[in-house]
């Protein structure tokens, strides 16, 4: 039985597909044309960092996600995966350090336009930053998912045009463009968060690429043609290993901060169900409340004079094991005006 890069399909085109060959020429920079191949890659990265990153200060998704679909940092990170299966150390090394750099940039780009930018950028202040600074385990799921489409997509041609919707699921860009602009305004735990999204999704991206050639009969191409098979074999254990073990560092702190928001909506509900019994009856309502940094949990409400027994809020919020200290309320008076009942200014 002939395996998979042996016996290649054929597009309604003519061209061959699913062969080793295809997906070198695919996702390694490599061969006759790698000039060409850098070319567009930083033509694309430089210009959908730009794309990503203004979309972010914008806050529009819209941007966002128009710079996903032109940013071709899947392809080294591809490529990366597609080396270590077929164990060409050249090429791997090759792709790391051109994913590295690529990184490099984009986070470049995000701190040259914090430079220039006279608002503070973080997640309080902009809703792109606030979805990418708290990634929590179901990011991971989500990611590993989307990574057995991608290279599903790469293996076959009859589902291809999945691609493009890989490139918007599969988030690279606009974290590390959050990257940028978080660390150039001093938020250096939002940055972190933002460059763990975009490990969780490249470790994704690694993993199940190296199952789906595994499943497919490609991990067995190496193998077979080395003269060390044992050795080969040895080699290829510890590719797996290291790509699993990055799973798992990635999947600590995303379980942590899955616990963290579960605890915080606890909170919050505890919070908001204490403030609304203080305000029964009153002129006041709670218009937001809002985790912060360091576990904080910032309650803003609006009403009318008089105040409401604010230390008996306290009280009762402590005497249910709350740590107040963490809880800040904000009141803040509010008067309404009604025009037929203004009075002429005299004099």
């Amino acid at each position: 039985m002939s395996t998979p890069a042996s016996a290649p399909r054929e597009s309604r085109h003519g061209a061959k597909l699913n062969t080793v060959d295809y997906m070198r020429e695919a996702v390694l920079f490599d061969g006759e044309r790698v000039r060409a191949q850098h070319t567009r890659f930083w033509l694309l990265l430089i210009l959908a960092s730009i794309i990503a990153t203004a979309g972010v200060v914008a806050d529009s998704t819209a941007t966002v996600i128009g710079a996903m679909i032109v940013a071709p940092l899947m392809r080294p990170i591809q490529g990366t995966m597609l080396s270590t299966v077929l164990g060409d150390r050249r090429n791997l090394i090759r792709s790391v350090l051109i994913m590295l750099a690529g990184v490099a940039a984009v986070i470049g780009i995000g701190l040259l336009f914090g430079l220039v930018l006279i608002q503070d950028m973080s997640a309080s202040t902009n809703a792109q930053i606030a979805g990418r600074v708290s990634p929590k385990f179901v990011d991971l799921l989500a990611a590993l998912a989307t990574g057995v489409v991608g290279s599903v997509a790469l293996l076959r041609s009859d589902i291809s045009d999945a691609l493009p919707g890989v490139a918007i699921a599969i988030s690279l860009v606009p974290p590390l463009a959050v990257v940028g602009l978080t660390l150039e305004s001093g938020h250096w735990a939002q940055a972190a968060g933002a460059m763990l999204l975009f490990t969780t999704n490249v470790a994704a991206i690694l993993a199940t690429g190296a199952v789906v050639m595994a499943i497919y009969g490609y991990a067995r191409l190496r193998i077979e043609q080395a003269e060390d098979k044992e050795a080969e074999r040895r080699r290829r254990a510890r590719s797996y290993l290291t790509t699993l073990i990055l799973l798992l560092v990635v999947s600590v702190p995303l379980t942590y901060s899955s616990l963290k928001t579960i605890d915080d909506r606890v909170r919050m509900a505890q919070v908001t169900s204490f403030v609304q019994d203080a305000t029964e009856g009153s002129r006041w309502e709670i218009v937001s409340i809002d985790p912060r940094e360091s576990s904080r949990i910032l309650v803003i409400v609006k009403g009318e004079p008089p105040l409401p027994d604010v230390a008996a809020v306290y009280q009762a919020m402590e005497d249910d094991g709350l740590d107040v200290s963490l809880i800040d309320l904000e009141f803040i008076p509010a008067y309404g005006f009604d025009s037929e009942h203004l009075e002429a200014p005299t004099g």
